[in-house]
């Protein structure tokens, strides 16, 4: 009997009663932890961008790329919280002299920076 295409590139049968089934895997890939940004991206590919994320996965690429735009989100919120901090005055002196206004300052900072990696990075991909 002829080999089928399937079995010409390496793949292989298992007999499961009178029916032959192929062995498929997903590749390998190496296992790292994904970030806050990298875990939102995910869930946006899952929900919105379904043939993306089945293409990443099955391709073995899904946990690279996650860790990619969680890096590359991160140093973006690092990057906008500096420039707002400095933007708007907010300095270790206010933090000695009025440590509440810096403590609302800052929140209201990271609040905007969160908005805008979300947008320009996580969602917008």
């Amino acid at each position: 009997m002829a080999k089928s295409l399937f079995e010409e590139l390496g793949g292989k049968y298992e007999r499961q009663g009178d029916y032959l089934i192929p062995c498929l895997t997903v590749p390998a890939e190496e296992e790292q932890s994904i970030g806050i940004w990298g875990q939102k991206h995910l869930d946006y590919l899952k929900q919105y961008r379904r043939v993306t994320y089945t293409t990443l996965l099955t391709s073995g690429r899904l946990n690279a790329y996650l860790i990619d735009v969680d890096r590359q989100a991160q140093e973006r919120f690092e990057r906008l919280i500096e420039g707002m901090k400095q933007a708007q005055g907010i300095t270790e002196r206010l933090k000695e002299e009025n440590a509440l206004e810096w403590v609302q300052c800052l929140n209201n900072i990271k609040a905007c920076a969160r908005e805008i990696v979300g947008e320009e990075i996580i969602y917008g991909y």
